[in-house]
């Protein structure tokens, strides 16, 4: 659990990393990731992340498999503010980011 797919582009496009990360734990965008991620994709089991402005600072909220922009972020505008992220078990049966 806790596997993220980071794009620079939207869809999957252009420079990706792929990695599982421990839950409750706080990390930075790879480098060639950070304030330029348009895709920001978690695995569909039942955790959410949180995409922060700076670690532990403003958060657009959570981002589950669920979430309608995981692969397109800058329709939110924030594919140029994520530095880093951490991600957490979802505390009920659904999925954070449902419907958003």
């Amino acid at each position: 659990m806790g596997g993220v797919l980071i794009c620079e582009k939207p869809h999957a496009q252009g420079h990706c990393e792929y990695a599982v990360y421990q839950l409750d734990t706080c990390y930075d965008l790879p480098p060639a990731l950070i304030n330029n991620a348009a895709t920001f994709a978690p695995d569909g089991e039942a955790f959410y992340c949180n995409p922060y402005m700076s670690p532990q600072g403003c958060t657009m909220g959570p981002v589950s498999f669920d979430y309608v922009h995981k692969f397109n972020l800058t329709a939110v505008g924030w594919n140029k503010y994520i530095t880093s992220f951490d991600c957490h078990r979802n505390q009920t049966g659904t999925q954070a980011g449902e419907g958003e």
